[in-house]
């Protein structure tokens, strides 16, 4: 597969600002790989689709409020800091991206309050920096108050107070992602208890998404593209639950990309689950077989992505261009605020 086969005219005015309320309310796309049948529904006809015994894989993540507005001692230079990933939770030692980065150097100070600043210990991209917060503890509580939610580069608007809520799944517990699992947008807590009613598990997996997965694919082989390297965890029960479902003949249902890519990352020999942790950088594309995957809930992805190499390598190329072509005909709404879709 080359880089161009994944690229399709996804107008402006498709890509969704802002989430539909309730968030289970909005639109469904059905796609069945088997009779290549697109369907229109609404989110909360997923539980149809279910059955006892089946599992529901979700990503915990959270997101922090990354993005940060300080200023630099003695000039008072306005900098924006986007904070990328924790190296050291002890000595409080962070990855970030620093803006105008020519203006920081290493043994900058960025106050962002009377309470919390940083210092810069290390270049490490034209605008990466390694920074040290004063911050004894935790870093993450200490930016949820004067930090912005990092909506997706793609919504042109600033986030706004509501944004802390919506780009936030109900189930995010564990602090570390700095783009949401969009999939998992659309479900609300009424949801998931009819799920569960209805004896499907709900099993957790931690992957802390990074900003690697806006980066463009600047590489028409896609054999020669890397991606960025993100923290993930298999719990042991998570893992028990899954193979326990395999072993019965069940569905696991997946929700999102970055669950498939944790679940596809920890495969056993006999195609099963192990539990595991650590950081992945695993790139999936067409043709791939998918170990874990049996259903998958995904959103709409930008042309010429690797969420959208991911989707096309478990329902086919052809079948979710076609699917696209559809969505963008009937006015489904597309990335991260945008509708779901459920391949069978």
């Amino acid at each position: 597969m080359k880089l161009s086969d994944f690229k399709y005219n996804l107008p402006k005015t498709a890509i969704a600002k802002y989430p539909v309320s309730p968030r289970d309310k909005s639109k469904l796309m059905v796609v069945n790989r088997e009779t290549q049948e697109v369907e229109n529904k609404v989110f909360t006809d997923i539980v149809d689709y279910m059955e006892k015994g089946d599992v529901l894989a979700v990503n915990e993540t959270r997101v922090f409020q990354a993005r940060l507005y300080g200023k630099k001692e003695k000039t008072n230079a306005k900098i924006e800091v986007f904070l990328l990933r924790e190296l050291n939770a002890e000595d409080c030692i962070w990855d970030v991206i620093v803006d105008p980065a020519r203006k920081v150097r290493i043994g900058n100070k960025i106050y962002f309050n009377d309470k919390l600043w940083c210092e810069v210990i290390d270049n490490t991209t034209s605008r990466g920096r390694t920074v040290r917060f004063n911050q004894p503890g935790n870093v993450y509580k200490a930016v949820e108050k004067i930090g912005m939610t990092p909506l997706p580069p793609y919504i042109k608007r600033d986030p706004e107070p509501s944004d802390k809520e919506d780009y936030q799944t109900v189930y995010a517990t564990v602090d570390g992602a700095v783009a949401a699992p969009t999939a998992g947008l659309h479900f609300t807590p009424k949801l998931l208890q009819k799920i569960e009613k209805k004896g499907i598990q709900i099993v957790p997996v931690v992957l802390h998404i990074g900003l690697g997965t806006f980066r463009p694919v600047e590489v028409e082989d896609l054999t020669k593209h890397k991606m960025d390297s993100e923290y993930f965890e298999i719990p042991a029960k998570s893992a028990e639950l899954i193979n326990k479902s395999i072993a019965s003949k069940h569905n696991v249902f997946v929700v999102g990309t970055s669950t498939c890519r944790a679940l596809e990352t920890s495969v056993t020999a006999d195609g099963l689950v192990k539990p595991n942790r650590g950081w992945t950088d695993k790139f999936i594309y067409p043709p791939y077989d998918f170990k874990i995957t049996d259903k998958l809930i995904t959103n709409f992805h930008m042309p010429e992505s690797t969420l959208l190499m991911l989707v096309s390598a478990f329902a086919g190329t052809d079948l979710i261009i076609k699917a696209y072509k559809k969505a963008l005909k009937e006015s489904y709404r597309f990335l991260s605020y945008g509708d779901a879709m459920l391949v069978l």
